[in-house]
């Protein structure tokens, strides 16, 4: 199980428009939000990750990078990002399944067609959004067995002007006895 102020797992693909991403070279100001999608099949992960860069720029402002990662391949991820006017948004894609276990996602199995004609993958990851420090330390986590009921970026985007101005620190570290 991953905790926060731990070090978050190895974490490397290939974005569309950015070269690899690697978090151990990210270099954010404060933080790099990665947002774990199921893939172009969700349709509200389209809508979600439309909020994401429309919000981008306000993260940025808050010295937080953000990066969009499936497991899909290069053209389903090229599609989602055209659909979803990806511009300022990194969209990352090829994410093992294995490593997205290593991140705590839930991986889910084909059901065929979804709601909207577009076949799952064999296999995909479900959601998950995390906020990764500079030194790689997780400060916040959130994963998800479902599509539905995912952090708002917009209440995210406010709570970091909390967590700055009062030097808030990750909770939900406590691994000991109860």
């Amino acid at each position: 199980m991953l905790v926060p102020r731990q070090i978050a797992p190895d974490l490397s693909v290939d974005t569309l428009a950015h070269g690899r991403f690697d978090l151990s070279g990210e270099t954010p100001e404060r933080m790099t939000l990665v947002c774990f999608y199921r893939g172009l099949h969700c349709p509200i992960c389209a809508n979600y990750l439309k909020e994401l860069e429309r919000l981008t720029p306000a993260f940025a402002e808050r010295g937080v990078s953000t990066i969009a990662i499936s497991s899909d391949d290069q053209a389903r991820a090229q599609a989602m990002a055209a659909k979803v006017g990806a511009s300022q948004l990194r969209i990352g894609y090829g994410l093992p399944l294995a490593l997205a276990r290593r991140w705590g996602l839930y991986i889910s199995a084909s059901r065929g067609k979804t709601s909207i004609g577009i076949e799952e993958p064999a296999l995909f990851s479900e959601p998950g959004v995390f906020l990764i420090r500079p030194d790689r330390t997780i400060y916040y986590l959130s994963v998800q067995s479902m599509p539905f009921v995912r952090p708002s970026f917009a209440e995210m985007t406010q709570a970091l002007d909390f967590v700055i101005k009062n030097d808030y620190p990750a909770r939900g570290e406590y691994v000991g006895e109860v």
